[in-house]
């Protein structure tokens, strides 16, 4: 019995595809990027120590559920716009902008390197920006927004935590 092979409707989102195939390289990046802060974040809530320790494991692993959902929902947004997500370490290490960092920092120098990994990926959000907003691709627009709504609030919450006192 020969096989019915099925044709793939063609992607019709009112976005032309060089305006998809742009938004979906920014969204790659920003993928990259969250998954490595992911991981970042979620391998400082394992191994934080010091007086600061249940304030720090508490907020890192608050963080990194957050950007557990978000790999998920970036993801999601690049199959939608017809195109395979990253999903290899190597594809992440060559698209993220987030740089290594220390091996093993001390609690104070987690939270420096969080802050710089959320502002990486701000810029990062950020740049792509106009390329969505130019193919009017409104949800892409909303989703860089959340994200950029979230990293900047987690910038502020961390930040604050290296603030001397008085």
């Amino acid at each position: 019995m020969p096989q019915a092979h099925t044709k793939i409707m063609p992607l019709e989102l009112g976005i032309t595809e060089k305006d998809r195939l742009n938004i979906v390289q920014g969204l790659s990046h920003l993928l990259a990027d969250t998954y490595t802060l992911y991981l970042k974040t979620h391998n400082f809530h394992w191994n934080v120590t010091g007086p600061q320790f249940q304030t720090l494991h508490a907020l890192f692993m608050q963080f990194y559920q957050e950007q557990w959902l978000a790999v998920d929902q970036i993801a999601e947004r690049i199959r939608t716009l017809g195109a395979p997500a990253p999903g290899s370490y190597d594809e992440f290490s060559r698209l993220t902008a987030i740089k290594p960092g220390i091996q093993h920092p001390h609690a104070t120098d987690m939270v420096r390197e969080l802050v710089q990994a959320q502002q990486t990926l701000i810029k990062t959000a950020r740049k792509f920006f106009p390329v969505a907003e130019h193919a009017h691709d409104q949800v892409t627009c909303d989703l860089l927004t959340q994200r950029l709504q979230i990293h900047e609030k987690n910038t502020w919450m961390l930040r604050s935590l290296l603030e001397e006192q008085d």
